[in-house]
């Protein structure tokens, strides 16, 4: 009886151990009376996680128009190299479109803004529920609209960051910051807007990684797209979170 219980005991803090818990939530900022949207998932090895040993944070960040809940091939990939991962919804219902027009650097920095508003105010909140998180030095990841978030966060909080990942963000500028690194995977079928992305010599003198993918649409790169493309870019952020 003895050896089967503790038998028991064992494989239930293995269980815990190897396996991440997610779950949605909603948390409202007061000041802008937001009611953010977020799934928050627990890293697979959790329980090593502690004040004194912090694990890291990544948020994702989703394309306009796109559930945030749509990227799990990218927040497995995550949470299995021991990332507290949360996917922010950061479009409500009532804010302004998406202006359509150019410049875009201009017309739509405050959906940016506003992205990046919410990601502190989650950040400050957040910080204080899960201490055994280091949330002094952010992954952040984003498809598109999203990724154009994550890069302006970056330029805005360079030292609160320490990885950017982007899926065929097209229109804010990548960080050229020595203390950032950054995978940006490309789609095939858009153009960058000028200067967004890295020249020959800014490769070398970066720690960055530009990849451009053949057959990559820029509106399959979520979880609904073909598995091709999405063993692709499991294998590029794999990879990339590695050399880490």
């Amino acid at each position: 009886m003895f050896h089967t219980l503790q038998s028991l005991v064992v494989f239930v803090l293995f269980s815990l151990s190897t396996l991440s818990y997610a779950n949605n939530e909603v948390i409202v900022d007061k000041n802008r009376d937001r009611a953010i949207a977020i799934n928050i998932a627990l890293p697979s090895n959790g329980l090593s996680c502690s004040e004194q040993n912090k694990c890291p944070v990544v948020f994702i960040n989703a394309g306009y128009g796109i559930s945030h809940t749509d990227y799990q091939f990218a927040a497995d990939i995550f949470t299995s190299r021991g990332y507290l991962t949360i996917a922010v919804a950061h479009e409500l219902k009532g804010d302004p479109a998406l202006d359509p027009n150019q410049p875009y650097m201009a017309t739509r920095m405050e959906n940016w803004h506003r992205g990046v508003v919410t990601l502190k105010f989650l950040v400050n909140e957040l910080n204080v529920r899960y201490p055994a998180y280091d949330f002094s030095q952010l992954t952040l990841f984003g498809h598109s609209n999203g990724g154009d978030i994550s890069a302006l966060y970056a330029a805005i909080y360079p030292n609160e960051v320490s990885a950017v990942i982007t899926l065929d963000h097209r229109r804010m500028l990548l960080p050229r910051n020595r203390n950032i690194l950054v995978l940006t995977l490309r789609g095939s079928d858009y153009p960058a807007d000028t200067g967004v992305l890295y020249k020959k010599d800014e490769l070398t003198r970066f720690p960055v990684k530009q990849v451009f993918l053949t057959n990559a649409r820029h509106n399959d790169m979520f979880d609904a797209g073909p598995i091709e493309l999405l063993n692709k870019m499991k294998r590029h952020l794999s990879e990339f979170l590695a050399e880490q």
